[in-house]
């Protein structure tokens, strides 16, 4: 399966505005890259690329006075394949958690632990420990908070989506990432593209908020607010909540213009001729040759 992603985003900045971009397919993303997935700027302007503590990669520029033009454009080759559900993924003890999975059990700027441990407890401890608690604490948050944009705002917390009982994905994930840290698993945030596809139509593109959790030996996806494994994730950020993620860090002020996020399957593939012809309307693409 092949999926083409991309974004523009329009900003109108002061002059001279550093941004800090989080934007970029994951250093760990590991599907094949078709085209280039590089960020690209117009006017153009001087990029800078490095690798935060969560493996992301980050983009820094300083903007020009007026509208700056940010986008990319290019396909991935997914498997086609939902997330993994695997119901016998082990809940470990907190003595045998490696030490890399440590500073995700404990409280984060937007996932208040403390607040939330009671609460925890006692909707969750007496289900079984392990993949049972975590599809547990999913359902809960998918049908405990209402969807919605109008919800959405940069201060809102974990505690505040349980308050509140409504929240755009980033609450999802976030008050599931809480609960789950209150029950001694560990959970971190992630971000990404995820289009519509084997499921119907659900509004305009958008990036998407989900969470994984530390099972077994290793880390598994989940989504509290579709609540259902989905295809063709394409993972850009990790970090402990949204505050480690953020998309756009600007020292200045700027307006947002324009926002649009692609992430589509692309049907009728059938050869690397018919993907070369594709390729050939991507900006930035590199030959055939570079790619298979």
């Amino acid at each position: 399966m092949y999926i083409r992603v991309g974004f523009e985003i329009v900003l109108d900045c002061s002059p001279s505005t550093p941004l800090l971009l989080a934007l970029s397919p994951h250093s760990s993303y590991d599907n094949r890259v078709i085209g280039s997935d590089q960020l690209r700027a117009h006017p153009s302007v001087p990029l800078e690329e490095y690798l935060d503590e969560f493996g992301n990669r980050r983009t820094r520029l300083v903007a020009p006075g007026g509208r700056i033009t940010l986008s990319t454009d290019f396909i991935v080759e997914d498997n086609g394949e939902p997330d993994p559900v695997n119901p016998t993924a082990r809940q470990l003890e907190v003595a045998e958690l490696p030490p890399d999975t440590l500073s995700y059990i404990t409280a984060s700027r937007y996932c208040e632990v403390d607040e939330l441990g009671d609460r925890a407890w006692q909707l969750f401890g007496q289900t079984q420990p392990g993949w049972p608690r975590v599809q547990a604490i999913c359902d809960w948050v998918h049908n405990h908070l209402t969807f919605g944009y109008q919800f959405g705002r940069p201060t809102k917390t974990a505690n505040h989506a349980l308050l509140e009982r409504t929240g755009v994905c980033r609450d999802f994930a976030q008050l599931a990432i809480g609960l789950c840290r209150a029950m001694n698993i560990p959970a971190r945030y992630a971000s990404g593209y995820l289009g519509d596809i084997g499921v119907p139509p659900s509004g305009p593109g958008d990036f998407c908020a989900w969470f994984e959790v530390f099972l077994g030996d290793r880390w598994h996806t989940f989504d509290a607010r579709y609540n259902t494994p989905r295809i063709g994730r394409v993972l850009m950020v990790r970090g402990r909540d949204a505050a480690d993620v953020a998309m756009i860090t600007a020292f200045g002020d700027y307006e947002l213009k324009l926002f649009r996020v692609w992430c589509d399957e692309v049907p009728g593939i059938q050869s690397e001729d018919t993907l070369a012809r594709l390729l050939t309307g991507l900006p930035d693409s590199p030959s055939l040759m570079a790619v298979v």
